[in-house]
Parts: C-alpha cells; sequence; structure tokens
C-alpha cells in the first residue's frame, strides 16, 4: 500500500476526514474510493459516502475479499447513522465471516459494534447486550473501546441501570481521551447529561415531581407498589408482573394507581381503557371482565377490590400498602417517536416504525402532530423525506423508548 494511502488512514482514524481527503480527493483507485468514502461519511455527506464505498466494493477484484467486507462494514456504518435500519444485516454477518477468517479482530469488533448499536435502535436489548459481550477489544484502538463503552451506557439507562451506566460511561470518556477525537469526547459529555436530567415523574396522591435515574432506581427498589408507566409493569419488592403485552390491562392499573388511596369510578376506567365516553351495560359487563383479569395479574403484589364507586388497590392480607406510580417524562401518544427524533438524527418513516414495533400510518400519524405542534419537522420529499427533531432539552429521553424484553 503506498503511502498516500498509508497516511489517509491513519487521518481517519484520528478523526481528520479533511487530511485525509488532501491525500486521496483525486484518486479513483478502490483503496481510494473506500478512504474517500469514510472521509465524507465523517463529514456528514451520507448518500456521497455510500456512492464511493460501493464504487470501491465493486472495483475490488475476486480475490480481495477481506477489502471488500471493509467497504461493506463502511457502508453498514453510513447506513445506520442515515438510520436505514432495514439496511441487510446479512451482509454485515457475511462481512464478519470474512473478518473472522483473515484473524482482522479490529475490523471484527468494529462489525460486531456495529450489530449491537442496530439491535439497540431496534429496542432489541437483550439480544443487543449479548452481541456487546461478545466484542473483543483487546489491542484495538481507543475509538472503538469509546464507543463501545457508550453502547454499554446506552444498554444500562435502556434498563434503568444507574451504576452500570456510570461504571460504562467512565470507560467510554477514558478511552475517548486516549483516542484524542474531539467530537468522540463531545458525544460522550452529551451522553452523560441523562444521568442528570429527570428521567421519570413520580406521581404520589395529585402531587408529581421529576426523577433523575438514580431516583428512579431507589422507587423501583422500595417496598411499595411501583406501577411503571415507563415499562408498562408493575412490581412490589422483587416481584415483577409485566403489563407491556396487556395495554387494556395497564390502563385499569394505572387508573387505579392515579387514584390510590381511594377508590378509581366505574366510568373513569371505562373511558381511560375503552375510549367510551359514555359508558352502557356492554362497556360495564367488560369492566368486570378485565378486572378480573387484572386482578389474576397482580395477585402477587396487591388485591383489586370493588367498592360501590369503583375499584381500588388493598393490600393483601395484613401487609401495608403504599402505590407509586413512575410516570414518563412526557406523557403524550407521540412520545416514543419524539424520543427517537431526540438523539439529533434524520430519520425516514419506515426506520422509526421498525425501530418502535408499529405501523408506517400510526407513526405518519404521529410525525404529524409534532410538526404541528413545532417539535418535528420534514426534510425532503417523497421517499428520501427524513424527519428531524432538535434535541428535547430538559429531560432525559432514554424512558421514553420502548423494548422487546423486561425490565430486569
Amino acid at each position: 500500500m503506498d503511502s498516500s494511502i498509508t497516511a489517509a488512514g491513519r487521518a481517519l482514524r484520528a478523526g481528520d476526514p479533511l487530511g485525509a481527503l488532501d491525500r486521496v480527493a483525486l484518486r479513483d483507485d478502490p483503496a481510494a474510493l473506500a478512504l474517500r468514502g469514510i472521509a465524507m461519511a465523517q463529514l456528514g455527506e451520507l448518500a456521497r459516502a455510500r456512492e464511493l464505498l460501493r464504487r470501491a466494493a465493486r472495483a475490488f477484484g475476486p480475490r480481495e475479499t477481506l477489502e471488500r467486507a471493509r467497504c461493506l462494514t463502511a457502508e453498514a456504518e453510513v447506513a445506520l447513522a442515515a438510520r436505514d435500519l432495514a439496511w441487510p444485516a446479512r451482509a454485515l454477518a457475511a462481512a464478519l465471516r470474512t473478518f473472522a477468517a483473515h484473524g482482522d479482530r479490529e475490523n471484527a469488533a468494529h462489525a460486531r459494534l456495529l450489530q449491537a448499536r442496530r439491535l439497540l435502535l431496534l429496542g432489541r436489548v437483550d439480544e443487543a447486550e449479548g452481541a456487546h459481550a461478545m466484542l473483543d477489544l483487546r489491542g484495538g484502538p481507543a475509538r472503538l473501546a469509546a464507543l463501545a463503552g457508550l453502547l454499554a451506557f446506552e444498554i444500562a439507562l435502556r434498563r434503568g441501570r444507574g451504576e452500570p451506566a456510570r461504571t460504562a460511561l467512565s470507560r467510554a470518556r477514558e478511552a475517548a481521551a486516549r483516542s484524542g477525537i474531539g467530537a468522540l469526547c463531545a458525544e460522550v459529555e452529551r451522553a452523560a447529561r441523562a444521568l442528570v436530567l429527570p428521567a421519570a415523574r413520580l406521581v404520589l396522591g395529585h402531587e408529581a415531581r421529576p426523577l433523575t435515574l438514580a431516583e428512579v432506581e431507589a422507587v423501583l427498589a422500595s417496598p411499595d407498589l411501583v406501577v411503571d408507566g415507563c415499562r408498562r409493569a408493575a412490581r412490589r419488592g422483587q416481584r415483577l408482573v409485566q403489563l407491556a403485552r396487556r395495554p387494556v390491562l395497564f390502563a385499569l392499573l394505572r387508573g387505579l394507581a392515579e387514584r390510590w388511596p381511594g377508590d378509581a369510578a366505574r366510568d373513569d376506567l371505562i373511558e381511560r381503557a375503552f375510549g367510551a365516553r359514555q359508558a352502557n351495560p356492554s362497556h360495564r359487563a367488560r369492566l368486570r371482565v378485565e378486572m378480573g383479569r387484572l386482578r389474576r395479574q397482580i395477585a402477587p403484589l396487591a388485591e383489586v377490590r370493588a367498592t360501590g364507586g369503583g375499584f381500588l388497590l388493598a393490600p393483601r392480607h395484613a401487609s401495608p400498602l403504599r402505590v407509586r406510580l413512575l410516570l414518563p417524562p412526557i406523557d403524550s401518544p407521540e412520545a416514543a417517536v419524539l424520543a427517537l427524533l431526540a438523539d439529533g438524527e434524520a430519520w425516514p418513516t419506515s426506520a422509526l416504525a421498525l425501530a418502535l414495533g408499529s405501523s408506517q400510518r400510526t407513526v405518519q400519524r404521529a410525525l404529524r402532530d409534532l410538526a404541528e405542534a413545532g417539535q418535528a419537522r420534514a426534510l425532503g420529499r417523497g421517499r428520501s423525506q427524513r424527519w428531524v427533531s432538535a434535541p428535547v432539552a430538559g429531560f432525559a429521553t432514554t424512558l421514553l423508548l420502548p423494548i422487546s424484553e423486561g425490565f430486569g
């Protein structure tokens, strides 16, 4: 490899894309095309970067499998930055096999890191954590160690675990400092703000107050019955009941928690759970059925008792009961969409739907409402349209994001 290619590669590893372009901007050989593509990606020109990387991959010969695998990995990183979550993951898996066959540990770690980051964006936290555990960063560059630390930080935040999040952030900050890349250091410091911003709201009676992540942990560790609106679950001590896939039951439980220690009126519960403003005998019969199901679900935690005016949460046997309701910092149907947009990247509607496990039509309605409220705006038209939002100030968006596993 000639000196210009080597120098351009070193400039890119140091976070200096302009220095790299100075050396290879006028060259069209495959290696130079690949380096130009990576440089353009670092400068934010993602469409141009993908074009150059694809040209480079086609230009490498049939025996240059390792070089093509590196181009595929770079293209996967560009797709991730462009929030193209539908980019074929099997191509990255094939590149990973090539790296393993050639003993290229650094690029193998890079590919695994990209796989884990994609899984996390899709809300598949368990799989992302498993992919992170398989990372082998021994002897690797500080840049990858910093990115791995940020990934571990995000995983811990999604799970609401403050101490692991702080440990991962410390590792990321130290690795970013070693890398000498200013943009990476700034990214770590931006991530750190999530630890001190309000991550949820605690409702006790008719009062609500914001909580940081550490305070959320303390509430979850308390002996009280905690109705967790961030993860749609209920817990008391070590016992946990997941209701993320039972929206009607959780709506009823939340209604009971909001009225505790009093009872919740039947008509209010019907409107909350079924959306019916005028209750009829059919709604009341359905309410009795759903309350029976809720009673069975939360039997290890508390009782649901019928009263003359409605239903209330009560302790089991002689145990005292105190109910705490945790809610997201923003309690609106568009909260999860807003949380994804708050990373400052431009998202296509299809990627938002994939990340939220929802339909594109549902996401489009949420985006329309956010646009009308001035919280989101569209860039471009048609299939190239992307949606952006300024980073949301004043609270952490992490607990607004859905996950497909339990909140452990």
